[in-house]
């Protein structure tokens, strides 16, 4: 079984995507470096964050803030936005 060394969570051993996630640049980057696991825990982390601040992933303000979100989160610190759910579904653009 095909392994990786995934950048978020340090495990030289964790299990890859089967695909890149989406296409281009940032895509192929994630399927290289992040693993199922934390690939799978960024996507419930953006479904809180849809869901607590009500974005439309339509608009293109809320998906940049969305791939902002998901660079800091697999590429960066790790400190993604915390949800703050007193401002449920109440996010001006």
């Amino acid at each position: 079984m095909e392994t990786i060394a995934c950048r978020r969570c340090d495990r030289e051993d964790a299990p890859p995507l089967e695909r890149p996630p989406f296409k281009g640049e940032l895509g192929a980057r994630i399927g290289a470096q992040i693993c199922a696991d934390c690939w799978q825990a960024w996507l419930q982390h953006q479904t809180r964050l849809i869901n607590h601040y009500g974005l439309d992933v339509r608009d293109s303000e809320a998906r940049d803030f969305l791939y902002a979100q998901l660079e800091e989160a697999l590429f960066g610190t790790g400190d993604a936005q915390e949800v703050d759910t007193s401002k449920e579904g109440q996010v001006e653009w």
